[in-house]
């Protein structure tokens, strides 16, 4: 017999039958030599971008006001300035402040989050996942030192970017077509060095493509009020990532001693029912054995962590980002925030979450100690890893790893 899943966590573990980039400084010099100057280049892309229904009064309009952005050939080729294992990784980003920053926000646009899951069919959970994971709820969007002018950013990479420059040219004309449209200005369209924007970081193909007027203001924009950013990315989800509404994304699990760890390779589907004929279990012994939607498993800090399987819509979110750990961390944010519990099973080798106050005295004590983090509001960001790595290496803690846990609050406490 052939039993469907319900949605959460919860739900599954409450009982069976509801189972259902850091850009270069200004100045640095350029990663490698354009083909021609800017300025010559400009005029000979005017005719792919009349080409594609830019009129010739936009598309002066918009250059009139371009810099060509070079520090961003730097953050393109970047490598990741800090290494960090998944359990780093979800500690830092499902943190207290995101926690209770989404639960805010869950209750002010609840009657948005209705409507995305009438008209779409996703979770509030994962929405409210990715517009954390995205830009913290908006604030990122806000912040001039995380937010760079668009054209600036793309002119440059499709100037002077011979990698990926097909790409760089193609989001450059997209992004010239959404002013064509009305949507967006020069001045309003901000965002990473590569060009992703707003609420939920849309690259402008995204935004032409996936966008949806879900204010009903008679244009498309992932900036100001979210319903638009949220909606888009929630059409996106259904189009491009299959999304099934109704089925969680995975649920954590018990494995027995015996297991073979090869089976947890995050890309064979087998049922669940295969999984429960192998020991597995629900991560409170209950059994899976009834069940026959396909997972796979994964087991992101090694034998003896957590086991997770994971069912069709965990890969439906990953589609916005090719990262696991990405699609996991939007996931368990989006849990989170909806009330339910961490991973029962600890990280090998693995700290607690700080909480939010832990953080802002970890801040406060580095700032006093002369490693500026930027700022004391309990969010980590770049600022704050490399405050916590130059006092790791100078209190002698290994791994100097930026990661600001329970070692580095008792060195700086004394302890």
């Amino acid at each position: 017999m052939t039993h469907r899943l319900g949605f959460n966590r919860r739900t599954v573990l409450a009982g069976l039958g509801g189972l259902a980039f850091s850009a270069a400084a200004p100045g640095v010099t350029f990663a490698q030599t354009a083909a021609q100057p800017f300025k010559v280049w400009v005029e000979k892309f005017r005719t792919r971008a009349r080409a594609r229904g830019i009129s010739d009064e936009v598309y002066t309009r918009v250059f009139a006001q371009v810099t060509p952005d070079t520090s961003v050939y730097a953050a393109d080729k970047a490598q990741p300035e800090f290494q960090e294992e998944v359990w780093q990784y979800l500690n830092r980003r499902v943190s207290d402040w995101r926690i209770s920053t989404g639960q805010q926000k869950a209750r002010e646009y609840a009657a948005l989050f209705g409507r995305i899951e009438e008209t779409f069919g996703v979770d509030r959970r994962i929405m409210l996942g990715y517009w954390g994971m995205e830009s913290a709820f908006g604030q990122v969007v806000e912040n001039p030192q995380h937010m760079k002018p668009v054209f600036n950013s793309l002119s440059a990479l499709a100037w002077g970017e011979p990698r990926r420059r097909k790409y760089w040219e193609t989001e450059l004309l997209n992004a010239l077509v959404i002013v064509q449209r009305g949507w967006g200005t020069p001045q309003e369209m901000v965002g990473s060095w590569a060009g992703a924007m707003g609420h939920t970081q849309w690259m402008p193909e995204v935004w032409l493509n996936m966008g949806v007027d879900f204010d009903g203001n008679g244009r498309i924009s992932p900036f100001g009020k979210p319903d638009d950013a949220l909606a888009g990315t929630a059409n996106y989800l259904v189009k491009r990532g299959k999304y099934r509404a109704g089925e969680p994304w995975g649920f954590e699990a018990r494995v027995p001693a015996s297991f073979n760890a090869d089976l947890a390779d995050n890309r064979t589907w087998r049922p669940l029912s295969a999984w429960a004929e192998q020991g597995v279990t629900l991560v409170d012994g209950r059994t899976i054995a009834a069940y026959d939607e396909k997972a796979r498993m994964w087991l992101p800090g090694g034998p003896g962590g957590p086991a997770l399987l994971l069912l069709h819509n965990f890969y439906a979110v990953r589609s916005y980002n090719p990262s696991s750990s990405y699609a996991l961390a939007v996931c368990y944010l989006g849990d989170r925030i909806m009330g339910e519990g961490a991973f029962v099973t600890p990280w090998p080798g693995g700290e607690r979450a700080m909480t939010l106050a832990e953080l802002q005295e970890i801040q406060t004590r580095l700032t006093a100690r002369g490693f500026p983090t930027g700022g004391t509001d309990g969010r980590v960001g770049s600022g704050t890893m490399r405050a916590v790595k130059a006092f790791q290496e100078q209190a002698g803690i290994t791994p100097a790893d930026g990661y600001p846990g329970l070692k580095v609050l008792n060195a700086l406490r004394g302890r």
